[in-house]
């Protein structure tokens, strides 16, 4: 890769003005550092210490986690980020008590809250994959409720927990 190049797609900006360019920065090189676990995760704290407010850092950091097959710092990122998400939507910091009209679920244009719902949705999905079920299922029956039409597409999660993990065809 040519140094030119390189730096270019070092400094792409995907977030614009809503992410110092020094945290883009970090998930970037955390990006290509991907099968070096400690310094991919050590780009990623970095961008968490320079944007500490902004979600798309601990998104990084979750989806590091998770596709590492980390699924304990996964899960424990993806509540900092329902936490994080649901203060900036101004809604309860408990998503149990989270009510369809508390901010525009059925709307897939709302960013924010769509981006609670996939939130939701991932942390449901790893409770799954972590054995706990009861939780797992409580987390995606709360977004069908806040999402009935299931734009999020929690309801085949929910179905295959329903049906003991089996296949249709098992």
């Amino acid at each position: 890769m040519s140094e030119i190049w390189e730096e270019d797609w070092l400094n792409r900006r995907y977030y614009g003005d809503l992410l110092p360019a020094a945290a883009e920065r970090e998930l970037h090189l955390a990006a290509r550092a991907y099968e070096q676990d400690e310094r991919a995760e050590e780009h990623l704290h970095s961008a968490i210490a320079i944007a500490p407010d902004h979600l798309a850092v601990y998104l990084g950091l979750y989806k590091f986690y998770f596709y590492k097959g980390r699924l304990r710092e996964a899960v424990a990122t993806a509540r900092i980020c329902l936490q994080r998400s649901a203060a900036e939507l101004g809604l309860d910091p408990d998503w149990r008590r989270v009510r369809p009209g508390d901010a525009q679920f059925g709307s897939f244009d709302a960013a924010r809250a769509r981006f609670y719902m996939f939130v939701l949705k991932a942390y449901g999905y790893i409770q799954l994959r972590l054995g706990r079920l009861e939780e797992g299922s409580m987390v995606l029956a709360k977004l069908l409720e806040l999402d009935p039409g299931d734009k999020i597409q929690a309801r085949v999660l929910l179905d295959v927990v329903q049906r003991g993990g089996e296949d249709d065809d098992d």
